[in-house]
């Protein structure tokens, strides 16, 4: 019977069985739990230093609510469909614990005020959580790249050959992103940590309770000002789906260069064993599955962050039920971007280079051309007439199946007369590499430089 719901005094017929399960939201909430519990202490505490409630009660409270988290982590807490929720099934056991103490809790909140307290606890405990697998995969590409910092490789643009960098350069590009998702985490972290409860369902509560002390309680350093958007806010969250999204990205991205570079077209890298699996009828073959599959889960992410924002388009203030889907997406989001850092920072830890490949594929498709062109307007001749003499060097090339390091003096000069025998000190790729010498260029002194940067927290 909905009378005997903790909410069913105003109802005399009872739940319909399928809307009972249809609206329950106990099967992904239950999460929530270790909040749920924390909340309920702070809040209780706050009841009694307010006088607003026995302290005897708070004491009872207190105890109940630790023996439900035991019980919780033990698996021995039997979460019903009945009670809907993770705020009521655990509200429903402790007035069965320790009586009507118990039921004095939920004195100057609502669920609405209690689960925007929950999300935020939880998202905020996520976030720190995730800044430090962050940490750990930079840690990873810093590590590769300080091991590769005389691998040389081809940049591409368009996925053409472009000009020689160092692997290690590469890989510091990897490092910039992946400082930036971790910046925007912590800058997010600024709006979820912020104290809701206090709000009630919608306009406050008339019992003279203390927010600020509640939010010292919990670790908060400020409280929402305003009762109607306490409840109603989930832009903390949809901020964490967004950035979540572009980290995702930004793994998706590496994934795509991971399978080029592990093609037997490329073999510039091995993934180990371990991040990979074999075919059921190719016995030859080595299948890059874990970056295959970070790929596709980005746009499950994204698809996340899609649906909650769809949630929220029209509606109006304050709670409503449609909020109760704000929850599957964002664990889903927090779980999926968890186990992809983890899984790549092992991964590309145990990554095999293969220097020879590399360093063979960065000297073809003409890569030091553009250094000719440097080379020639430093003898005096404008960049566009230097850019026209070098394409037509490179068109000679391509008409007689050479490359441009195999062009002599006298084959040159047919192409500009200002080109001496130094030409050919410009055209290596490692005399490439180090001719960008630059805050951000690809030569060995400023990509070790940017290392150890990076590494002492810059």
């Amino acid at each position: 019977m909905s009378k005997d719901k903790l909410w069913g005094g105003r109802f005399t017929q009872p739940t319909d069985k399928f809307v009972e399960e249809f609206t329950a939201s106990i099967q992904f909430d239950k999460r929530l739990y270790h909040q749920d519990i924390r909340g309920s202490i702070a809040h209780a505490r706050m009841l009694g230093k307010q006088g607003i409630i026995p302290l005897e009660d708070v004491e009872q409270i207190v105890h109940g609510l630790q023996r439900i988290l035991l019980q919780i982590e033990a698996g021995e807490f039997d979460f019903s469909i009945s009670l809907e929720d993770i705020h009521m099934n655990i509200e429903a056991r402790l007035s069965a614990a320790i009586g009507e103490a118990g039921k004095r809790l939920h004195t100057g909140r609502s669920r609405n005020d209690q689960v925007a307290l929950d999300i935020r606890l939880y998202l905020r405990d996520e976030i720190v959580e995730i800044t430090t697998y962050l940490d750990l995969l930079i840690d990873a590409l810093l590590d590769q790249a300080e091991a590769n910092l005389d691998t040389l490789m081809p940049g591409f643009t368009h996925l053409q050959t472009a000009q020689p960098i160092l692997f290690a350069h590469h890989l510091m590009a990897y490092v910039e992103m992946f400082k930036r998702d971790k910046a925007r985490l912590e800058d997010c972290l600024k709006r979820v940590n912020v104290l809701p409860l206090g709000a009630g369902a919608l306009a406050g509560t008339t019992f003279p309770i203390d927010r600020e002390y509640v939010a010292e309680q919990l670790g908060f350093p400020a409280i929402t000002r305003n009762s109607l958007d306490s409840v109603s806010d989930r832009d903390f969250a949809l901020e964490f789906l967004a950035d979540a999204s572009i980290l995702m990205m930004h793994l998706s991205r590496f994934s795509e260069e991971l399978i080029l570079w592990s093609t037997s077209a490329f073999q510039f890298i091995e993934l180990s064993d371990g991040f990979c699996t074999g075919s059921s009828i190719m016995p030859q073959k080595k299948n890059p599955d874990v970056p295959e599959l970070v790929r596709g889960k980005t746009g499950r992410v994204y698809g996340n962050l899609l649906a909650l924002l769809t949630v929220m388009k029209s509606l109006p203030l304050a709670y409503n039920k449609d909020m109760q889907e704000d929850k599957e997406p964002l664990f889903d989001t927090i779980d999926t971007v968890k186990g992809s850092l983890k899984i790549f920072a092992d991964m590309i830890r145990e990554m095999r280079v293969n220097t020879e490949s590399m360093g063979r594929a960065a000297g073809q498709g003409f890569s030091t051309a553009t250094d000719v062109a440097d080379y020639l307007v430093r003898k005096g001749l404008a960049f566009r007439d230097a850019h026209e003499a070098v394409g037509k060097a490179v068109a000679y090339c391509v008409e007689n199946q050479m490359d441009i390091t195999d062009l002599s003096l006298a084959e040159w000069q047919l192409f500009s007369g200002k080109i001496n025998t130094d030409i050919f000190e410009c055209i290596t790729v490692e005399a490439s590499v180090n001719a960008r010498n630059i805050p951000g260029g690809t030569a060995r002194e400023r990509v070790w430089s940017e290392i150890q940067n990076v590494r002492a927290g810059n």
